[in-house]
């Protein structure tokens, strides 16, 4: 019974493994004029934590500044720190879209180089405190991982459902572009024929002017 039991653990334990992976960790070179943006399309109503720090390649000392703007898919701004080499920022997403991440160097302080920056994102439930969460409903072990995998169901329930509304608004708007382009067709074809009666017309007169018919 106990095998039994370990090997169920171990199985839902792969399956949360595989199911919960709303964590990244990029890695950005940001030259030294421009710069540099990672994003993600998110629906509505998840959390948001991201980690960066500055890494210097030129081992400058202090370590060069950043500055960093994160902005919503209709261009709110949701966070912004100048002159800093590391923080953290968190949100939760009030709109469904594309959510940005923007990092530039501080000319007055970057050496002339680029410079790299490590980001770990995290979303959803990988973002979720689940060691508060295990102290305040003092659950653990095989407990906490059944709760964390619900969790992660309930998320990719919900992700099918945003995709499937994305589909059909995709068919929706791929439907009235392929009926406004029929309807673009068909009155090209009318001012060609027009035109076309329109020369045969203006030539037949100008041709019985000249007596040539």
């Amino acid at each position: 019974m106990v095998a039994c039991c370990d090997n169920v653990r171990g199985r839902l334990l792969l399956i949360l493994l595989y199911l919960v992976q709303s964590s990244e960790a990029v890695w950005l070179n940001v030259p030294a004029s421009g710069t540099k943006c990672v994003s993600e399309e998110i629906q509505n109503n998840v959390v948001v934590l991201s980690d960066y720090v500055v890494i210097s390649d030129h081992h400058v000392h202090p370590n060069p500044t950043i500055s960093v703007k994160v902005t919503s898919p209709y261009g709110n701004t949701l966070y912004h720190k100048e002159n800093v080499t590391h923080g953290q920022f968190a949100f939760t997403t009030t709109e469904a879209g594309n959510y940005m991440a923007c990092f530039w160097v501080d000319n007055q302080n970057s050496g002339g180089g680029d410079i790299s920056v490590n980001i770990d994102w995290k979303t959803g439930i990988a973002a979720k405190d689940w060691e508060s969460v295990a102290r305040k409903e003092k659950i653990e072990g095989v407990e906490l991982e059944l709760r964390k995998l619900e969790e992660a169901v309930e998320a990719i329930h919900e992700n099918l459902l945003y995709l499937r509304s994305r589909e059909a608004d995709m068919q929706d708007v791929s439907e009235k572009t392929n009926s406004r382009v029929a309807w673009f067709s068909l009155m090209s074809l009318g001012v060609c024929i027009l035109v076309s009666i329109g020369q045969i017309s203006f030539l037949k007169q100008y041709f019985q002017k000249k007596k040539l018919i």
